[in-house]
């Protein structure tokens, strides 16, 4: 990559996301992760309520809201302090790291550069063997993972 503000950012983003690897396969507990911990303390909703200054009704509803998915990152924090928790958020790439990401991206965008020009090349009787537009969707894909374009995204 010719930027290399860019690689070392690349590389500490990957380097901090891989302490959530392990989490990747956490299973979150059915009612979700509030309902959960307020059990195993076996702390009550109006405890967690008068924790929180709302309501133990208040409460389910952030429980099932968390349940759901339809809770705010903020109000999940709250929730965690209230009970003593610490909430930790993160990401994990699908492909295993933020260069892979990449490296595929950019494959998948020149192998469609690299077809459309040959496909219009076929059309004039200029076909090239597909070891040619193998090699050329290989430079391509180089290309475009040094640059790291913002079209990549496209």
């Amino acid at each position: 990559m010719k930027n290399k503000k860019q690689l070392l950012l690349i590389e500490q983003v990957d380097k901090k996301l891989t302490v959530f690897k392990p989490a990747e396969n956490m299973v979150m507990p059915s009612k979700g992760w509030l309902n959960a911990v307020r059990g195993s303390l076996n702390m009550t909703l109006q405890q967690l309520g008068k924790r929180l200054q709302i309501t133990a009704q208040s409460v389910k509803d952030l429980e099932m809201r968390e349940a759901a998915g339809n809770i705010t990152v903020n109000r999940l924090r709250e929730a965690a302090q209230a009970m003593d928790m610490k909430l930790v958020y993160g990401l994990i790439p699908a492909d295993g790291s933020i260069e892979k990401m990449i490296e595929k991206r950019a494959y998948t965008l020149a192998r469609e550069i690299v077809l459309r020009t040959s496909n219009s090349m076929k059309l004039e009787d200029q076909e090239n063997s597909m070891e040619r537009i193998e090699k050329a969707i290989q430079e391509k894909a180089t290309e475009i993972k040094e640059e790291l374009p913002k079209y990549i995204w496209e």
